[in-house]
């Protein structure tokens, strides 16, 4: 019982987090699930990420700041001890473009911890993760804690 509500504190910590993000809150992104080592955002369509007003597809840089989001709430929910963490690169291969009108959804997930950075994978989708329209590889710098400063 012990660790199911350490569990769900957790994730209560990473939604807290991740929502509180100002350009995620801006976005429209929303936390869909979260589970230990995995974060699902949605951005949901919206007239003003639109990136072609001919075609009305979301942006590029609206799906990168989603993979990119989530893929950070994924290393939350992977940490034991919460530290600032920031992104130092986010690789992405746009697969095809979003369909006009439609939410897009960001499946991220931490693969690997090691001692001050993070690896994660994610996949930005509509209906279905094995038919992306992007997917990302990123790296994450984990904070060291700081001991008292000496002058």
């Amino acid at each position: 019982m012990a660790a199911d509500e350490d569990a769900r504190l957790r994730l209560k910590l990473v939604r807290a987090f991740s929502v509180n993000v100002p350009h995620n809150k801006a976005l429209g992104m929303r936390i869909v699930d979260m589970k230990p080592k995995e974060a699902l955002f949605e951005l949901p369509y919206s007239e003003k990420l639109v990136g072609n007003p001919d075609t009305g597809v979301i942006h590029g840089g609206a799906i990168t700041a989603l993979l990119d989001g989530a893929s950070g709430a994924a290393v939350f929910a992977a940490l034991e001890d919460f530290v600032p963490i920031a992104t130092l690169d986010l690789r992405i291969d746009y697969l095809r473009p979003a369909e006009a009108g439609r939410a897009v959804l960001a499946k991220a997930t931490c693969y690997k911890l090691a001692k001050n950075v993070a690896f994660t994978r994610a996949v930005a989708y509509h209906d279905d993760p094995e038919d992306p329209i992007a997917h990302s590889v990123g790296t994450f710098m984990l904070s060291t804690k700081v001991g008292n400063i000496q002058s």
